[in-house]
């Protein structure tokens, strides 16, 4: 699924909760000084951020589907090796790097077993494949409410609890089908402060990602009525909202 919004756009959508999650997938990663790492599926570099300041910027590199977010990579990062590609076909030779990590991607990609063995295809042996998903199906992303009053006024609503890797145990089970080697399943929590219902929702206006995409298709009386009800399910503001995210790591 490729993201056809601003760099901007999303980073006050997710760019909130990622950059809280980025620093801990590195650490749970065990990455360290001398190493080579790809960001696949960056963003607007919220991870890519945290790598480049450990590794430095010549030591990463990075790919996304949407132009918008390698071209802000590019100017944010510059000294990062970013490219339009997708996470089933990188544009690097086997071996190439110490690790490859993917924050809040693999239930976008197309083919996620796929997308998983290109990344350890790109990562020498005994090297680490790295990966996070919000916890959609368990109802403690950083979506949660949004989905909850969606259903609640649309029986039919399609939400993204059926994602891959959004259930516990799903995307250590994605590692092992990909060929990883010694998989390990944890996961992370990301806890934002709202200092407002606005600052909460007009992101979900910006149509980012599944949820934007079904705000901004709502005529304006339903979108309305789904405000309303995220009002009343969240706490009185200014609240803050904790959110976690299902990962897993293994070796190639």
């Amino acid at each position: 699924m490729s993201f056809a919004v601003s760099a901007d756009a999303y980073d006050r959508f997710m760019g909130r909760y990622s950059v809280q999650l980025a620093p801990q997938l590195a650490d749970h990663a065990g990455v360290r000084a001398g190493q080579r790492v790809i960001d696949v599926g960056c963003g607007p570099g919220a991870l890519t951020a945290v790598l480049a300041d450990r590794l430095g910027s010549a030591n990463v590199c990075a790919i996304d589907p949407s132009e918008s977010f390698v071209a802000a990579v590019r100017v944010r990062l510059p000294g990062v090796d970013a490219r339009l590609a997708s996470a089933e076909r990188l544009p690097w030779a086997d071996r190439t790097f110490d690790a490859a990590m993917a924050q809040l991607v693999v239930h976008f990609t197309s083919d996620p077993v796929a997308g998983l063995s290109e990344m350890a295809r790109v990562v020498r042996p005994g090297g680490i494949v790295a990966a996070c998903v919000w916890d959609h199906a368990g109802e403690y992303g950083p979506l949660s409410i949004f989905w909850q009053a969606a259903r609640e006024l649309d029986a039919e609503v399609k939400d993204e609890s059926l994602l891959a890797g959004a259930r516990e145990g799903h995307l250590a089970e994605l590692f092992v089908e990909a060929g990883l080697r010694s998989v390990e399943d944890s996961a992370l929590v990301a806890t934002v402060n709202h200092p407002s219902f606005a600052e909460w929702w007009v992101p979900f206006t910006l149509g980012v990602g599944p949820a934007g995409a079904y705000a901004a298709g709502l005529d304006p009386e339903r979108r309305a009525a789904l405000q309303e009800r995220c009002r009343q399910l969240l706490p009185a503001a200014p609240f803050e909202l904790s959110a976690r995210a299902w990962t897993a790591r293994g070796r190639t």
